[in-house]
């Protein structure tokens, strides 16, 4: 089962580059964030001729996202992150997706810092930590998939000290994404490649893409029962090359069927009478 996890910065926009990644890598399941859309302008009409349903919370002009499933309509559980009703922003659904919780997630920014946007951002951070161990002690397997707006260290970052003031690097958003690990989530792309960076995200400016100076933003975390089926996870880079690109790149993750569902797929059906 692939399941990735892309922020297509304008789903109407980019619709074009949506579907031909969808065509071309054939994910089980896809999270898409930043929509940039009214809930009633979501293409999924062309999303569904692409062989997906679709589960979305749109959102005019910013933020929004989506799940897709491969020949199957998702099962929403939640259409909010918990913890504030007073928080109106599409930025978190969480579906059921062939017996697996599917949660996708973008977080907020949190420029400029220090200000209420970052102050927003640990916010919902710690909202997030909140649901996400309430979500580990049901035992149900679990991806909490999407841009969480956090370079989790040096590493998942080019060498450079032009993001220093960014809130993305800051020390307390990394430790909020550090306390949501502590959990016991597993960061797949880092368990599968400890020794890369594996950049997800190339800002438009100052040519960074073709330099490759790029940042991490982009998590699939597994709870730790699921992460013991990963077999393989990736970055589909060529997508940020595209004419019209996002400046995000789908990230994904292979997980193998477990023992027990792959038995009951081989056990024979009785007949009915």
């Amino acid at each position: 089962m692939k399941i990735a996890t892309f922020n297509v910065n304008n789903i109407n926009k980019r619709l074009p580059n949506l579907l031909a990644w969808l065509r071309s890598e054939q994910p089980d399941v896809a999270c898409l964030q930043e929509l940039k859309t009214a809930q009633q302008d979501f293409p999924a009409a062309a999303i569904e001729q692409a062989g997906y349903g679709a589960v979305w919370r749109g959102q005019k002009t910013w933020n929004g996202v989506a799940i897709l499933a491969r020949g199957a309509v998702p099962v929403v559980t939640r259409l909010g992150l918990p913890g504030d009703p007073a928080d109106t922003q599409s930025r978190y659904i969480e579906a059921a997706v062939n017996g697996i919780l599917i949660a996708c997630l973008y977080a907020p920014n949190g420029n400029p810092q220090p200000g209420p946007k970052f102050d927003y951002k640990l916010a919902w951070l710690a909202r997030l930590a909140r649901h996400a161990r309430a979500l580990c002690k049901t035992g149900a397997p679990v991806v909490l998939a999407g841009d969480y707006n956090v370079v989790p260290t040096a590493f998942d970052i080019y060498p450079t000290t032009s993001w220093n003031d960014d809130a993305l690097v800051q020390p307390a958003s990394r430790e909020a994404f550090a306390k949501i690990l502590k959990q016991s989530w597993v960061d797949s792309i880092r368990l599968m490649h400890p020794d890369r960076p594996m950049y997800t995200f190339w800002d438009y400016m100052r040519n960074r893409w073709p330099r490759d100076k790029g940042l991490r933003l982009d998590h699939l975390l597994l709870s730790a029962d699921l992460a013991k089926l990963l077999e393989d996870a990736g970055v589909d880079r060529w997508v940020r090359a595209e004419q019209n690109a996002s400046d995000h790149a789908p990230a994904w993750i292979v997980l193998r069927e477990s023992r027990r569902r792959s038995r009951a797929a081989a056990k024979p059906r009785r007949r009915s009478t």
